[in-house]
């Protein structure tokens, strides 16, 4: 099985995707500074972050529109470290489902509801089992006992398919990106330990860059079909209700970008959380307020313990931008 070719469904290479606006660039300068202030020392680096603007809503915007048209569309962004390639924890999800879709479109893989109930229990409840079945079945690999070198060089090939897939999206974004490995709670073993490398240096990788095109891409139906980006969006939203957070200790709102947001904002997310990081690539959608999407990646034990620290930028954010 090779990777699935998505010809013309992405932006012209080697150009960025939103232009930097000096004002938006400033307020995140200035937030960065006051959380440090705030007794959070160090934590600009250990912070990234993309924040785009938009004239009006995403979801669909892309569905009647040629791939250059789109793209060619001005979208306002800034961001803090946003090409810094960092350990995306379980945002990583993100691109196996979009994955995932693309070889669905591509009859690579067979829609089954095997698939789709691990896409969704990876994505609403950020399952590691269910992303190791989706990853497997991306590949054509299996964890398992370490190989020999001649059968794990094989093996290796494989696994590197969703890497080779993005590198066909040719997006300057995804220059470096890693996006090869399982998630895991306890951590790697046999072959799969193996791969990381005796110093992790193959773990995965991503930007906050990257991950932004990449959920831009999805939310406006830019990468692949209309229908595809329907299902993804439908995996990725979020309910504010306190209610039904309550029942979820593990909404993947409470601590991250949707905790943030005021009553009646609509949300898509995917968020990451481990002892070393606690990130969060989101979409929103709120009254007087232009939509926005904003990615934010934050690494070390303090930043992952600390639950007010995405929902402060994320609201402060909504605050310098209402109209």
């Amino acid at each position: 099985m090779g990777p699935p070719l998505i010809s013309q469904q992405h932006g012209p290479a080697l150009m960025a995707f939103y232009s930097p606006d000096p004002a938006m660039g400033q307020i995140l300068t200035d937030l960065v500074r006051a959380l440090e202030l705030d007794g959070r020392s160090g934590l600009a680096s250990q912070l990234s972050i993309t924040w785009l603007r938009y004239d009006q809503p995403l979801i669909g915007r892309a569905a009647e529109l040629a791939p250059q048209q789109f793209w060619d569309l001005p979208v306002q962004g800034a961001s803090w470290a946003g090409d810094r390639l960092r350990y995306p924890a379980s945002v990583v999800k993100l691109v196996y489902l979009i994955a995932a879709e693309a070889w669905r479109q591509a009859d690579l893989l067979a829609d089954t509801p095997e698939l789709r109930l691990a896409l969704g229990d990876m994505i609403r409840d950020s399952s590691n089992d269910a992303t190791a079945l989706v990853l497997d079945l991306l590949t054509g690999t299996t964890s398992g006992p370490s190989l020999p070198p001649r059968r794990m060089a094989q093996w290796v090939e494989q696994r590197q398919l969703v890497n080779c897939w993005l590198a066909e999206l040719d997006w300057p974004e995804l220059q470096g990106c890693n996006a090869c490995q399982k998630t895991w709670g306890d951590g790697p073993y046999g072959r799969e330990r193996d791969f990381y490398g005796s110093e992790l240096e193959n773990r995965n990788r991503l930007s906050t860059d990257a991950v932004a095109r990449l959920l831009q891409a999805v939310m406006a139906s830019a990468l692949l079909s209309p229908p595809a980006c329907a299902r993804m969006r439908a995996l990725l939203a979020r309910s504010l209700d306190p209610a039904l957070r309550a029942a979820d200790p593990e909404n993947q709102v409470d601590g991250f970008v949707g905790a943030g947001l005021p009553p009646g904002s609509s949300l898509w997310s995917k968020a990451g959380w481990m002892s070393l990081a606690r990130h969060d690539a989101a979409y929103v959608e709120l009254e007087n307020c232009p939509p926005m999407l904003l990615v934010v990646f934050s690494e070390g034990r303090d930043c992952a313990a600390d639950e007010r620290l995405l929902p402060e930028i994320a609201a402060q954010l909504v605050r310098a931008s209402r109209r």
